[in-house]
């Protein structure tokens, strides 16, 4: 189970859109994973990823690239936002071999492309099976397209519609609010340029 799963939009959208994290397992590889996390980082920044975050500190729209990189710890994440970026981090993460488990994110036939592009063979596959229960209670579509971003819900889907209404009033750039809202979501999974390109839209409707 991964907090990156549940992301909603179009394939067109989602197309450009791959969060990846590496995670420690307790008991099986703990030990020194820390410099491992932070070995996974370093790769991931040199393929210019989107954001970057450490769920025990936060991401690169509130801290600096490097002390998130120093405090990795558990759990930290890399967005990025084209395949050819994805395939790169992938192969070096493969040869650098940091022996840490890596999930990426995204639709099924793109990352699996990615997957095979990296020389890699792909373990495991999870589907999320949406939201079940009194979805009329949910935001718009356009909204949770947004919110959803953040797997542990912390960019609120009342601010998302705020940040609408300021770029309509020409208050606000898309891009600004998108780093905004970025900021909300703490461990680093979010994409602000899908999001800007997301708020443009819905202020232009």
């Amino acid at each position: 189970m991964t907090h990156t799963l549940h992301r909603r939009g179009s394939a067109e959208s989602l197309s450009n859109d791959f969060p990846m994290l590496s995670i420690r397992a307790m008991g099986f590889n703990d030990e020194g994973s820390d410099e491992k996390l932070e070995k996974f980082l370093r790769i991931a920044v040199r393929h210019n990823p989107v954001n970057i975050g450490a769920v025990s500190l936060g991401n690169m729209f509130s801290h600096e690239t490097e002390e998130i990189i120093a405090k990795a710890h558990g759990v930290v994440h890399a967005v990025f936002d084209n395949p050819h970026a994805v395939v790169a981090c992938l192969r070096d993460l493969k040869s650098a071999d940091v022996g840490m488990s890596v999930v990426v994110s995204g639709i099924l036939d793109e990352v699996n492309k990615c997957c095979k592009d990296a020389g890699l063979k792909r373990h495991t596959v999870e589907f999320s099976l949406g939201v079940w229960g009194e979805t009329e209670r949910l935001p718009s579509e356009e909204v949770l397209e947004v919110t959803t971003m953040c797997g542990h819900g912390l960019v609120a889907a009342g601010l998302v519609t705020d940040m609408v209404e300021q770029i309509r009033s020409g208050a606000r750039t898309a891009d600004d609010t998108a780093k905004e809202l970025t900021r909300q979501c703490t461990c680093g999974v979010f994409n602000p340029v899908r999001a800007a390109k997301l708020l443009a839209a819905m202020a232009a409707a």
